[in-house]
């Protein structure tokens, strides 16, 4: 037996959906008295459904948008949003190793990520494609085992460049790097097919870099940044980390930078501090969760 929906006033445009109002505005009392006019069965199986959606939406590593959630899976169980959301959230939590994290509350978009231990970097230095990294040393990385382990390899690279060159760097200086580590742009490569789209589309559609004109350049030039799901998926001190080891120096090496991570990390209180899931109210936070190696 579904629930019976609230009345529609019009629909999306500029300003916020009022189902999505009305989905998070429910109290707690208000939920749980929802539940009970439902079919256990059938709520359970909007978890199932909303899990599945979710799992389809982070294997190509696109953003999540809680109206298409809300539009998609949920429909007509919004008085039930809350729990659906959070019952979701556990078994991606406790099955999965996915934690389901906001990036966007203007927009209230969303990313998977990863609560398991990461990748290690002696892992990862088995994993890249890339011959050398240039900017820090000559040291050979042999070949990797898959596209996907590539790709992050690649992406890996690349947040390291941008961070030791002082958080942003031009596109004409990110193409050079890479070719120093013989990825030409311009060549369509064996492992990553087009690189620039690569870069420029896919990694900036999932929100790992961020590529944005340069103000007053005739012609235009542009630059990368770290992505808001960078930012959330590691930290400048991982990336100083795995730059320290591959130099097999010590990560104080580089001062400014060093000093720089330090300060984020201790503003941030350890990674992963304060993450609230969506559909938490007020004291239904899930809690700190800290990353651990």
């Amino acid at each position: 037996m579904a629930q019976k929906r609230r009345a529609k006033g019009p629909g999306p445009s500029q300003g916020e959906d009022p189902d999505e109002d009305y989905a998070l505005s429910q109290s707690a009392s208000q939920v749980q008295r929802n539940l009970e006019r439902l079919s256990p069965a059938h709520v359970d199986q909007k978890v199932s459904e909303l899990v599945q959606y979710l799992l389809v939406k982070d294997q190509k590593k696109i953003p999540i948008k809680r109206a298409d959630i809300l539009k998609n899976v949920i429909k007509d169980y919004r008085g039930v949003y809350s729990e659906i959301i959070k019952r979701a959230g556990r078994t991606l939590q406790q099955v999965f190793g996915l934690q389901l994290m906001e990036i966007d509350p203007k927009h209230h978009i969303y990313i998977l990520v990863s609560i398991l231990p990461r990748l290690e970097v002696d892992n990862l230095k088995q994993s890249l494609v890339l011959r050398r990294v240039p900017w820090v040393s000559d040291t050979p990385l042999v070949c990797c085992r898959d596209d996907c382990t590539a790709k992050l390899g690649l992406l890996t690279v690349i947040l390291s460049f941008l961070f030791m060159k002082g958080n942003a760097a031009k596109e004409s200086a990110v193409w050079e790097m890479l070719r120093r580590l013989r990825v030409d742009p311009g060549v369509r490569h064996e492992v990553f097919g087009d690189v620039k789209k690569l870069v420029t589309e896919e990694f900036v559609r999932q929100k790992y870099l961020e590529y944005n004109r340069i103000p007053h350049t005739d012609p235009p030039e542009f630059e990368f940044q770290w992505g808001a799901r960078a930012a959330k998926e590691t930290s400048k001190m991982q990336i100083l980390r795995f730059v320290a080891k591959i130099q097999n120096k010590d990560p104080k090496a580089w001062s400014t930078q060093y000093t720089e991570a330090a300060a984020e990390e201790a503003a941030a209180g350890g990674l992963f501090q304060d993450i609230r899931t969506p559909g938490d109210t007020g004291g239904a936070s899930q809690g700190a969760r800290r990353r651990t190696r």
